[in-house]
């Protein structure tokens, strides 16, 4: 997250979820609704899997349970444990997950990692660092 968050994202990281999720718009709606249909705690992940044609992909974990295991690359992440929105938002999730969205979301932390990782593909590592 960052303060002035929830811009649009720019360059690699714009034109990967144009390319992933036909828009950004569509984008938004398909991660908004990841997180609101949700069941109990858990997070919500903007992931690359580097599987197939798509890189990004939004994928659901419950509890504490990260997608590095799978190998996935995280890009960004919104957490839906209670106890992350609880004390400012009660039990509006949806108002949470919009805030997040529209206000705090660090579009350069993604895009940052996004470019790290494609560096280590270029220099042709055989292992993408996750931290």
């Amino acid at each position: 997250m960052q303060p002035g968050g929830g811009e649009m994202p720019t360059l690699g990281i714009l034109q990967q979820i144009e390319k992933d999720f036909a828009s950004f718009a569509n984008f938004k709606e398909k991660f908004i609704e990841a997180a609101l249909t949700s069941f109990g705690s858990g997070w919500v992940w903007l992931v690359c899997n580097e599987e197939g044609e798509k890189c990004l992909a939004i994928v659901k974990t419950s509890n504490a349970v990260n997608p590095l295991v799978w190998n996935d690359i995280v890009r960004t992440s919104i957490s839906i444990l209670q106890h992350a929105y609880y004390l400012d938002y009660k039990n509006d999730r949806a108002k949470y997950v919009n805030t997040f969205m529209n206000h705090l979301v660090s579009w350069n932390a993604a895009a940052a990692r996004m470019a790290r990782a494609q560096a280590f593909v270029n220099l042709g590592e055989p292992k993408i660092p996750v931290a």
